[in-house]
C-alpha cells in the first residue's frame, strides 16, 4: 500500500507561480514512477508529468518550460514547481504512483485527495 498526501495547491494571478506538495508513504517498490495528474471542470483527467525514480522525467506540452518535476527519495516527498501560471492551469492537482516495469510504468494505482489550483487573469 502506497499513502500520498498533496499540499501547497492555492490561488494565484497570472504569470504567478505555485509549489506544490506530495508525502508519499508505504512500499517503495509501488513508487517506482511517480506523476502529478489534474482535473479541470467538466474535463477529462490529464497527466501533467511523470518522474522515475532514475530521475527520467517527460511533461504534456502545455506545461513544458514551466513546470518541473522533482523528488526527494531521502524525504519521500515529490514535488511541481508551477511557474508562469495561466488560468487555463486552473484544475484539481493530483499526485499519483505507479510500479515501475522495467523502462515502463505500470498503471498509476495510488492517488492523492488532490489539491485545487486556481489562476486568476
Amino acid at each position: 500500500q502506497v499513502q500520498l498526501v498533496e499540499s501547497g495547491g492555492g490561488s494565484v494571478e497570472s504569470g504567478g507561480s505555485l509549489r506544490l506538495s506530495c508525502s508519499a508513504s508505504g512500499n517503495r517498490r509501488d513508487r517506482g514512477c511517480m506523476g502529478w495528474f489534474r482535473q479541470a471542470p467538466g474535463q477529462e483527467r490529464e497527466g501533467v508529468a511523470h518522474i522515475r525514480q532514475i530521475g527520467y522525467t517527460n511533461y504534456a506540452d502545455s506545461v513544458k518550460g514551466r513546470f518541473t518535476i522533482s523528488q526527494d527519495n531521502a524525504k519521500n516527498t515529490l514535488y511541481l514547481e508551477m511557474n508562469s501560471l495561466k488560468p487555463e492551469d486552473t484544475a484539481i492537482y493530483y499526485c499519483a504512483a505507479a510500479r515501475a516495469n522495467g523502462p515502463f510504468c505500470e498503471m498509476y494505482k495510488y492517488w492523492g485527495q488532490g489539491t485545487q489550483v486556481t489562476v486568476s487573469s
